[in-house]
């Protein structure tokens, strides 16, 4: 039989009942403590299994919330304008601002971004990177906020803790919430927002029970799976 590792000793006395049902804190004080001999910030994560079949577009959940204490994570955008546009898009704090020189530096491969945004009247030029920027998820939606005219409110709040939620294959949607170097209540506020929000966006074509299962996990760390009581709307 393989010798234990150190963590996995640790994690079997920490963890002896994997059937276990965590309330939020107690989730989260169990993390941090098995966290400690990671050498480097971890993320918390969270995971929240739906009772949808998203190939039925009646039954997709997808769309944006603000994490109240931010994600703390360096946020990249780029975005697409002209003119005035442009400006404010640089001033606000974007990353990368342009037009056809934009579209071009990303057909070349760098995509390198988290949010991708766009004015209205870019659309035409967007459209072209379709096939690059769908799969990753970058493709401006008007939904979803990042086609709009108000490009300084977008870069705000994709820079100030905005995070994207979208339901996968599965059923499962997950995100991070922010780094364990966060207070307990900043966690907390973050979970609450996210996962209300999850709560809010149940679709008209769901079944039965909506959220099935929720569980807290970080960067390195198990998933603890987390009392649905605690969720609003499961």
């Amino acid at each position: 039989m393989a010798k234990q590792t150190k963590k996995q000793k640790m994690l079997a006395e920490k963890l002896p009942n994997a059937e276990k049902l965590y309330g939020f804190d107690e989730a989260l004080k169990t993390l941090r403590e098995i966290s400690e001999t990671t050498k480097f910030d971890e993320t918390l994560e969270v995971a929240m299994n739906l009772g949808v079949d998203p190939r039925h577009a009646d039954q997709m959940v997808r769309g944006m919330v603000s994490l109240p204490s931010g994600t703390g994570k360096e946020v990249k955008v780029a975005v697409f304008a002209r003119g005035d546009n442009a400006d404010k898009a640089l001033a606000a704090g974007a990353d990368k601002v342009g037009a056809e020189d934009l579209m071009e530096d990303m057909q070349n491969g760098n995509l390198d971004y988290d949010r991708v945004i766009a004015t209205p009247d870019m659309m035409g030029i967007v459209g072209r990177l379709g096939k690059l920027l769908g799969p990753k998820g970058l493709m401006p939606n008007p939904k979803l906020g990042t086609v709009t005219p108000n490009v300084e409110q977008a870069i705000k709040d994709a820079k100030g803790g905005q995070v994207e939620f979208r339901v996968e294959k599965a059923g499962i949607i997950h995100s991070g919430l922010g780094k364990l170097s966060f207070t307990d209540e900043q966690l907390k506020t973050n979970f609450d927002a996210f996962t209300n929000a999850i709560a809010k966006a149940k679709p008209a074509g769901a079944k039965g029970k909506y959220i099935r299962k929720v569980s807290l996990s970080s960067s390195m760390g198990p998933g603890l799976q987390i009392d649905a009581a605690e969720v609003e709307g499961a």
